[in-house]
């Protein structure tokens, strides 16, 4: 059984990424539970349980700053939840490695992407809080279900609950709504996505409950807390923290394929 400190530092650290940039923890709980021991799959699956505990508090304090757009949220949802299952499937038939390095250049990409927004980030507003320029009605209810059914692939075999994927599909097809606001809203898209990942893992019994739990719970209370302060925060801030986590990811997954 693994030390419940390191799950409890497991769970603050999950608690400040999924707070402050609405990403999933799968980020800090495959690298850490798979040096502690866990095949890639298991780790997986238990960040896929700690995502749907983490994003219940983080989308309170979105929501309670008007952050968070619900139907948006159901669109981005309905996709992933589907190809989440397709995910979990690919994951428990293809060999370990593969998905790491996979998994490590998708941190890589992530990083220079959170870098460069970082730079040349700005937030649109008018007197209501934000303009946003509307896409169409086959952009919408076509197009954001059919991106996020490939997110929910991605879910189900990385263990990303697509939090940071649906602010980028947001970005494409959502123009000028504020980051603050992509970050709900994904936070609860991704808590529908985790949602269906977690059960495939949990039916094939490819999981650890006890440690998903612990970090779970910890990173719920985390998480409402720096949720709190991120809505207050400079959002080149939070593209910058969000690539200094992409990078440690990366260097953590390409030291474990090498060795």
């Amino acid at each position: 059984m693994i030390s419940p400190l390191i799950l409890i530092l497991i769970g603050i650290a999950v608690g400040i990424l999924t707070g402050v940039t609405g990403s999933s923890g799968v980020l800090i709980v495959v690298p850490a539970l798979s040096l502690l021991g866990l095949s890639f799959q298991e780790s997986v699956g238990s960040s896929l349980l700690v995502d749907v505990i983490t994003t219940i508090s983080v989308i309170i304090a979105y929501m309670r700053n008007q952050n968070v757009d619900v139907k948006l949220s159901l669109l981005l949802g309905i996709g992933a939840v589907i190809g989440a299952q397709v995910g979990a499937r690919v994951a428990l038939s293809v060999p370990q490695e593969p998905l790491e390095a996979i998994f490590a250049v998708f941190a890589i990409i992530m990083a220079l992407r959170s870098f460069s927004k970082a730079r040349n980030t700005t937030e649109p507003k008018d007197e209501g809080g934000y303009v946003r320029t509307k896409p169409s009605l086959v952009r919408r209810v076509v197009g954001i279900p059919s991106m996020s059914f490939l997110i929910g692939i991605v879910t189900g075999t990385l263990g990303a609950s697509g939090g940071i994927m649906f602010i980028a599909v947001m970005m494409i097809l959502e123009p000028g709504l504020p980051i603050k606001r992509m970050i709900g809203t994904a936070t609860l898209g991704m808590m529908m996505s985790a949602i269906s990942g977690a059960a495939a893992y949990i039916y094939t019994g490819v999981i650890d409950i006890y440690a998903s739990i612990v970090i779970g719970l910890i990173a719920l209370v985390s998480g409402y807390f720096f949720a709190k302060l991120a809505n207050k925060a400079n959002p080149r801030y939070i593209y910058a923290f969000l690539g200094a986590v992409f990078v440690v990811t990366a260097i953590s997954e390409g030291l474990k394929i090498i060795h």
